[in-house]
């Protein structure tokens, strides 16, 4: 057994040395690229997580900018139809004043013919008692 003493101990110096300089920088290196695999994959993460945040901004900002644009559309569309109204009440307005003044022109011409044929009513009349009045004045 005192043979194998000398062989213990070159075993032991072997496994230390093994141990301090292989084993620790492995474990270390392996560490290493733990974290920083680890690390990659959180800032990958991260930079999906604000990667989403950023389209869900654009996508609000892409929304606001359609409802303004629907305001914008909605309110050009009640100028419009403003303006159609009021060029329809004008229309209306100038076509009542043209109806009216048709109406007063033609009460004129009524009353002026009204006035012509009772002229010749009398003038008829008149003629009609002198044909119908001689006849009448030879017939006694």
């Amino acid at each position: 057994m005192l043979g194998s003493v000398p062989t213990m101990i070159i075993f032991l110096f072997l496994v230390a040395a093994y141990h301090f300089i292989l084993y620790r920088p492995l474990r270390r290196a392996r560490a290493k690229r733990y974290d920083r695999t680890q690390g990659a994959v959180k800032r990958a993460h991260a930079a999906i997580a604000a990667a989403d945040v950023k389209a869900q901004e654009y996508e609000a900002k892409l929304r606001a900018a359609r409802a303004e644009i629907n305001r914008a559309r909605e309110l050009q569309i009640q100028q419009w139809n403003a303006e159609r109204e009021s060029a329809l009440a004008s229309a209306r307005l100038v076509a009542h004043d043209h109806t009216e003044a048709a109406k007063r022109e033609i009460a004129q011409e009524a009353e002026v013919a009204r006035q012509q044929l009772d002229l010749e009513i009398g003038q008829l009349a008149a003629r009609v008692q002198e044909a119908v009045l001689p006849a009448v004045g030879s017939a006694r």
